[in-house]
């Protein structure tokens, strides 16, 4: 049970509100500020000392995983929006790419997830647990019969892991000057499309 002190004079009933208030305190706090934020941060939003904020997440790198998930919903939607009618997946994959690789710039929830220059002290966390389980979430918006394409589950977490690495790459240098987006389709199209094309049909 979440200790009754703090949290603005209305604490929560159990540690599962506690979590989740947390939670939406550090969403709060990334969309206005647009950047990492630390245990002290949320702890003074919530009228908590920052022992409290431990007590459910163990780092500031796990809350703040935590809050990007929370958040990415609308990215997902905007996202199968996006890639709503392309059933190749040489071309879902490769706009999805793109639109990711767009977004994250205004979507620090989004960014926080995926690259790993929001989270020097983990710079694996592009293919952590988390960003795997978004990837797989995310391919399976697309408009593609992956098990006619070949892809099995275990092969299917293969391609999420290389399209992840793909972006951090990117997410990292995006090179000087960057590719526009076209530029950036026809480069995927050629390279990544050739890895993805790899996997032979059923």
């Amino acid at each position: 049970m979440a200790r009754r002190r703090g949290w603005g004079g209305s604490p929560p009933g159990d540690d599962a509100e506690a979590a989740r208030r947390i939670i939406a305190a550090a969403v709060e706090l990334i969309g206005r500020t647009g950047a990492e934020i630390s245990i002290a941060d949320v702890a003074e939003s919530l009228g908590v000392i920052r022992q409290t904020v431990y007590r459910y997440f163990p780092s500031a790198d796990a809350l703040m995983t935590a809050a990007a998930i929370a958040s990415v919903d609308d990215f997902l939607d905007r996202l199968a929006g996006q890639v709503s009618g392309l059933g190749d997946p040489v071309e879902a994959m490769t706009e999805a790419v793109v639109f990711t690789l767009t977004d994250v710039r205004r979507t620090p929830h989004l960014g926080i997830l995926l690259s790993s220059s929001y989270s020097n002290a983990n710079p694996d966390s592009l293919t952590s647990e988390e960003a795997q389980a978004f990837g797989m979430t995310m391919i399976r918006r697309f408009d593609v019969d992956w098990t006619a394409h070949g892809y099995d589950e275990p092969a299917l977490r293969e391609l999420v892991e290389y399209v992840l690495r793909t972006m951090q790459s990117f997410f990292l240098s995006p090179g000087n000057p960057a590719r526009s987006d076209e530029e950036l389709r026809r480069y995927l199209r050629r390279w990544m499309g050739s890895a993805i094309g790899a996997q032979q049909p059923n």
